[in-house]
C-alpha cells in the first residue's frame, strides 16, 4: 500500500507526486532520460480517488 509521503496535495487540490525510476543505477541512463524525470507531475485522474482515499485527511 502506498504512503503519505509519497504524495503532496497542492493548494489548489491537485495530487503530485514524484518520477519514478530515478533512486538507482542512474549511470546506465541517459543524460537526458535522467533530466526529464526531475521534478514532479500530477497524479493520473484515473488514479486520483485511489490515491485520495489512501491519504489522511485529504
Amino acid at each position: 500500500m502506498e504512503r503519505k509521503k509519497r504524495f503532496t496535495i497542492s493548494s489548489s487540490g491537485r495530487i503530485k507526486r514524484s518520477h519514478a525510476y530515478k533512486r538507482h543505477i542512474l549511470t546506465k541512463k541517459d543524460t537526458k532520460t535522467k533530466r526529464q524525470l526531475r521534478g514532479v507531475t500530477e497524479v493520473h485522474h484515473a488514479d486520483k480517488a485511489m490515491v485520495r482515499a489512501m491519504l489522511p485527511y485529504a
